[in-house]
């Protein structure tokens, strides 16, 4: 199984988007400058961080029952996860599912996100929502956007470290979509040659904003020097915990409610020392079972690089397309998932 998981390789570049050209249209100057000031307060109210909001405090007795639950029967001791921090009061997991499209706004052939436009994304996003709150009525379902905002690319770039960063305009388009669809948003990075470290602080911006949450791709950090995409890469849980505790500074700073913080895998190496993971009252951590194929070889993932390495809680992805390549020709539906994988999933991505 280990040696015929099949991996996700992403374009080398993204589609180029030609900016829209704008005419004004003669008036009095005081008349223009009063419509600009319109405008730009209008684009700062869609990206800048709401005023604190005071959450209810946290009902534990509620929480240990629904981490209880997630662990589906359980025998082994591992799940649910043994003496891990209480979050603070405005948590998303366990009492939500998160059900999450992935991808980038500008490229169509990285994920649903961008292959469809967006109203017909959003309402697909909306269907699969339903049919998880059909097949698990229990558990409430948090719509979200998973935006890919730093990308590992095929060409080197004018820091020779063959990574896109999506400008700051590209990120907001995916704010404002996020708040319309009523969703969060988590924003991807994929470090390439550079490093978390560098690449993190970037963004913190929208690390502030209470509905933002992270993921990192241990599959695009090259940590040798090796072009991504010619291997598999690699985070060590140094890495994991330099981002949770960057990530609880920002919650604490800011009056946060806490992050959902996601780390993708599909192999043994992507993450070493797992055992070493910190957990925070201000980070939720899913460790995200990536890679796609039959069901056969997404058990075997799931349950050789995720559950047998329990953290906290656990996500699944799913691929539109890639999952349906060979037999049974069929993505697996969340009647199936619930049905075959313990722990249960508490987050859901699909590409």
């Amino acid at each position: 199984m280990k040696k015929n998981i099949l991996l996700v390789v992403l374009p080398a570049f993204l589609i180029a988007i030609i900016s829209g050209c704008s005419h004004t249209i003669p008036s009095a100057k005081k008349a223009s400058a009063d419509t600009s000031k319109k405008v730009a307060a209008a684009k700062t109210e869609d990206t800048t961080t709401a005023p604190p909001v005071t959450y209810p405090p946290l009902d534990k007795h509620l929480y240990d029952s629904l981490v209880k639950r997630l662990a589906a029967g359980d025998t082994t001791g591992k799940w649910p996860v043994k003496n891990a921090p209480y979050p603070l009061p405005g948590a998303i997991l366990p009492f939500k599912r998160v059900v999450a499209f992935y991808g980038n706004l500008s490229a169509k052939k990285m994920g649903i996100l961008g292959e469809l436009p967006p109203d017909e994304m959003l309402a697909k996003l909306h269907g699969e929502v339903k049919h998880w709150e059909k097949a698990d009525p229990q558990t409430p379902v948090q719509p979200a956007l998973h935006y890919i905002a730093v990308v590992a690319a095929g060409f080197a770039g004018k820091d020779n470290m063959y990574i896109n960063r999506m400008p700051n305009k590209k990120i907001d388009s995916a704010v404002r979509l996020a708040k319309r669809a009523h969703a969060i948003l988590f924003l991807d990075i994929q470090v390439a040659l550079s490093n978390i470290h560098a690449e993190l602080p970037k963004l913190e911006k929208y690390w502030e904003m209470p509905f933002v949450h992270c993921g990192i791709d241990p599959e695009f950090s090259m940590k040798d020097g090796t072009h991504p995409g010619k291997k598999i890469g690699t985070y060590d849980a140094a890495d994991v915990n330099y981002v949770s505790g960057y990530l609880a500074n920002v919650v604490r700073k800011y009056h946060l409610p806490p992050k959902i913080f996601i780390v993708h895998r599909f192999t043994r190496k992507m993450l070493t020392n797992y055992q070493n993971i910190k957990l925070h009252p201000e980070i939720q951590f899913v460790m995200d079972m990536d890679g796609f194929g039959p069901p056969d070889l997404k058990t075997g993932t799931y349950r050789d690089y995720v559950y047998h390495d329990p953290v906290q809680f656990t996500g699944f992805k799913l691929f539109y397309k890639n999952d349906s390549w060979l037999p049974p020709h069929h993505m697996l539906t969340p009647e199936e998932i619930l049905k075959m994988y313990k722990p249960h999933p508490i987050y859901i991505q699909y590409q």
